[in-house]
């Protein structure tokens, strides 16, 4: 009988973990990818025995990925678990939905960063704020899929040729993530293709002229996180020249698949590494407590942190951009209407051009993209040339300088934080 009681006890735990959890009972008892927080004075080796669980990783801090098994977890009271400051499922994170139009043909003689010159660009006067700074000694944190280094647009621009790798490093016995969702692309029809005055507008510009603007791009048979980093990472390098890019590779290239831990380790790494600022161009719905911790860790090194709202054109909330302390970042058009796409609401602080954007593809190539994904890597470039000049008040520079651009968005007034970026304004002493 007492062997049945402890039993008993011990499948009600189990019970209380899955609930408070939120594990899917037909999960229960396959093994569960499990972020915990841990205590100071706390032994994660300790903690791990009497969960019957794995040590996977951990991100340099107090958090820790656990791999709890399909055997019971060997402990009697959850009195032995005191300690764990918190415990979440490793659920997953996918780079966000976005356009790709087309590659863009240009001469060989054209400079690599040709496209700095775009309209999008040249609105929030980001060509002028050149004048007073580059952005040289500031260091901008990508957190994102892998970046072609080899690109011409971005060669002397990373601070690591290869950055960070949180994905080819992995043990062997990494755990898939619970809950992953799938990528996918925006709709022609939302982004739309370049009007031929902006091309015009381009070629007069840039001095360049082009016979066949825009060659189709097929990539149905290809996840869109293949060419995210690349394309964050040429709008950072347009917008600040002389800042230097450390590329984080935290989204997987070929799913587009991320998780709770890999992006907590990845947030803590870029704060620990040196970075000034850190963009973020993906978001859940899920608050976790792990990336809410890191975040308030890189906060208290006064990093800047640039979040994208998101592109499911709704006021929900979007993390890490709906955390306290990081900016959240809308889409607009070239006519500083919302993007049709853009989410926003109460958690936008600025907002920042977004639709059909020109980039460095992979490849040696540039594409022509929509989403938030390329609006938030615009502030994190104003960022850091604003970083270049002083070490405090950047957030404020930056939403002091937007445009107010409600009259724009009758149905979006006071949804659109501060209004859209003008970096001149944001970089210019008062």
């Amino acid at each position: 009988m007492a062997k049945m009681a402890t039993a008993g006890r011990r499948f009600f735990l189990i019970i209380c973990l899955v609930v408070a959890l939120g594990i899917p009972a037909r999960a229960a008892f396959r093994p569960i990818p499990i972020v915990v927080q841990i205590s100071p004075i706390a032994n994660i080796n300790s903690i791990a025995a009497a969960l019957g669980a794995a040590i996977i990783d951990n991100d340099g801090g107090n958090t820790y990925l656990l791999n709890v098994g399909v055997v019971q977890p060997n402990f009697s009271i959850l009195s032995s678990l005191l300690g764990i400051q918190s415990a979440e499922l490793d659920n997953g994170i996918s780079i966000p939905n976005f356009g790709v139009l087309g590659l863009v043909r240009i001469p060989a003689t054209a400079a690599p960063d040709w496209y700095k010159n775009q309209p999008s660009w040249r609105l929030i006067e980001a060509d002028k704020a050149l004048a007073y700074s580059t952005g040289m000694g500031v260091m901008v944190a990508d957190i994102n899929s892998r970046v072609d280094s080899s690109h011409p647009a971005l060669a002397n621009h990373l601070v690591f040729v290869n950055g960070y790798d949180l994905v080819g490093t992995r043990s062997a016995n990494y755990p898939v993530p619970l809950n992953q969702s799938e990528t996918g692309y925006l709709e022609q029809s939302e982004t739309g293709y370049l009007e031929q005055s902006e091309t015009g507008y381009l070629e007069q510009t840039t001095g360049l002229h082009f016979p066949d603007f825009l060659a189709p791009l097929n990539l149905l048979t290809v996840n869109p996180a293949y060419s995210h980093g690349t394309l964050c990472a040429g709008v950072i390098a347009a917008i600040a020249p002389d800042a230097k890019i450390m590329p984080i590779h935290a989204f997987d290239d070929n799913t587009g698949q991320s998780d709770v831990f890999t992006i907590a380790k990845a947030i803590r790494l870029a704060a620990d590494s040196g970075a000034q600022v850190i963009n973020m161009s993906f978001g859940t719905r899920i608050n976790s407590r792990a990336i809410a911790s890191a975040i308030n860790y890189a906060r208290s090194k006064g990093i800047v942190l640039v979040g994208s709202a998101g592109n499911d054109n709704t006021t929900t909330i979007q993390y890490p951009s709906g955390y306290q302390g990081v900016m959240g970042i809308a889409a607009t058009t070239i006519l500083d209407r919302k993007a049709s796409f853009s989410n926003y609401g109460s958690q936008i602080d600025v907002d920042a051009p977004g639709v059909n954007i020109i980039s460095a593809y992979p490849g040696g190539f540039y594409s022509i993209v929509s989403g938030t994904s390329f609006s938030a890597p615009a502030v994190a470039g104003t960022a850091a040339l604003v970083r270049s000049l002083r070490a405090t008040g950047v957030q404020n520079s930056i939403t002091a300088g937007a445009v107010n651009i409600d009259s724009n968005n009758p149905n979006y007034a006071n949804q659109l934080g501060y209004g859209r970026i003008d970096v001149l304004r944001a970089v210019k002493p008062n």
